[in-house]
């Protein structure tokens, strides 16, 4: 089992094709299938601790990497039953069923008695590619499987589930997994809600596809992937302030979201924090405050090398927002559009932001950061996979977007997309939004590539240590930390 950090994230479609490519390379479907199967049953005997497991078994390829799981499960000593929803369909599961050798018992009943529970159950029903709702006593009778073991495993995907989307494609709730097993890559499903929250924890398992082989660039495989762990450099012996980089941020009728944001901007390394908004009590003595006007920000930001400005957070919307918005862009620095402004945003704005896109390197130095109401309100409903809205958005306004949410998506106008992995759910409080506009300002002074993502993962891991109940004020001191670490 491999972590799932940085990893490819492949639709069914493009999975389909990274198995053509491997069997035209010489392998063959029974191989790959002897490689899953071998990969969950590894997986499955390491944590099942001599329990009894039972295998659900489907009636295509996921039901054959489920047989040869419950032969090798066998082989090693582990009591193991096998229960069919029908007989295979392909010819690589009949002859996996056929290895398996023992007694398949029925599909159970909608509600199985305790003869049929066990202590493991492993769901190998349905995996990628399932496009229609699961009938109704299957979804039950899984569900209480499920609901009943002291471990539940997915091999692929938790079936019921929208390979592509995330979405639950039955009306009853699916159960929730201790484990999914996703096999030769991670998809959509595994990092979009509500697939995701369903999923428990993810692993990789490696059934030879060659994804990350030299001479198989990942962007020719797929052009998303999960969030890694960043790398970022410490402060060089000659740095001072304004070589580490100036954020400045731009506030408005609530001027303490503003302040929210250059705190946790130069928590995340930043060496200067301007706020040009009203006075905030108990603000940092660090960070520099000026009344708004054209002329200050001007004159602040002339002759410096590295700057970048952050507006949005506490800005409000009336004619004054939107003089600082336009002020703020028409400086040509790296920009951070967050909360209010995002809804001043207009199309002449993205005109100057695909402008920017077709100098080389600029298309990641404009970053958008709405939330699902806020990309509403930009760019108008959407249904379907959230990565591949996110995507056509960046496209359209020519910035790096971060489609915030319990399933952050990054997309950049070039096409290629980042996924964030499941975060705290207590980032759900007032501020955090304006802590990570501030992270993201920071950002930008490092490696523009990557900018967005490594402030991201910054966030939340500042989540993460703080554990729960914490207010944004925490979450922004907790940035020390967490840019210490790195």
């Amino acid at each position: 089992m491999k972590p799932i950090e940085g990893q490819p994230i492949l639709t069914a479609a493009r999975m389909r094709a990274a198995e053509a490519r491997a069997i035209a390379d010489g392998a063959s479907v029974e191989s790959l299938m002897e490689r899953a199967g071998g990969g969950a049953a590894e997986a499955v005997r390491r944590l099942a601790a001599g329990s009894r497991v039972l295998v659900l078994c489907g009636p295509g390829n996921n039901g054959g990497d489920g047989y040869v799981a419950a032969r090798l499960l066998r082989a090693n000593g582990v009591e193991v039953r096998v229960a069919a929803l029908g007989t295979p369909k392909t010819e690589a599961a009949m002859a996996a069923r056929a290895a398996w050798g023992e007694a398949v018992e029925p599909f159970p009943d909608a509600l199985p008695d305790e003869h049929v529970l066990a202590p493991v159950v492993v769901d190998a029903v349905f995996g990628t590619g399932l496009s229609r709702p699961l009938d109704d006593d299957v979804a039950r009778t899984i569900d209480a499987l499920v609901q009943c073991a002291h471990l539940s495993v997915a091999v692929d995907l938790p079936s019921g589930v929208d390979t592509d989307t995330g979405a639950e494609l039955n009306p009853l709730q699916l159960p929730e997994y201790s484990l999914t097993l996703a096999l030769g890559a991670l998809k959509p499903a595994h990092v979009l809600q509500p697939s995701a929250s369903l999923c428990g924890a993810v692993r990789l398992i490696d059934i030879g596809l060659g994804l990350d082989e030299i001479g198989s660039p990942r962007e020719h495989v797929s052009p998303d992937e999960t969030i890694a762990r960043p790398h970022l450099l410490a402060p060089q012996a000659w740095a001072h302030k304004y070589t580490r980089g100036m954020v400045v941020v731009i506030g408005g009728v609530m001027p303490g979201a503003a302040a929210l944001a250059v705190q946790s901007a130069m928590r995340s390394g930043a060496g200067y924090g301007l706020l040009l908004a009203d006075p905030v009590a108990d603000m940092p003595h660090a960070i520099v405050r000026r009344d708004w006007s054209v002329e200050t920000l001007t004159q602040a930001i002339a002759g410096k090398p590295k700057v970048a400005i952050v507006i949005g957070p506490g800005l409000g919307r009336d004619d004054r927002a939107v003089e600082k918005l336009d002020a703020a862009i028409a400086c040509d620095r790296p920009i951070v559009i967050d909360g209010d402004a995002l809804h001043l945003l207009e199309e002449r704005h993205f005109e100057i932001f695909r402008r920017r896109a077709t100098v080389q390197d600029r298309d990641r130095r404009v970053i958008l950061t709405p939330h699902a109401g806020e990309f509403k309100a930009l760019f108008g409903d959407w249904s379907g996979s959230k990565i591949e809205a996110a995507r056509a958005a960046a496209r359209h306004c020519g910035a790096t977007l971060v489609f915030k949410g319990p399933d952050t998506v990054i997309a950049h106008p070039n096409g290629h997309t980042n996924v964030a992995l499941a975060s705290s759910a207590w980032l759900s409080t007032a501020g955090t939004g304006d802590v990570l506009a501030g992270v993201v300002g920071a950002m930008l002074f490092g490696s523009v590539l990557g900018a967005a993502e490594a402030a991201v993962w910054m966030h939340a891991e500042a989540a993460r240590r703080l554990g729960g109940a914490f207010i944004a004020d925490d979450l922004a001191r907790e940035l020390s930390k967490v840019r210490a670490a790195l």
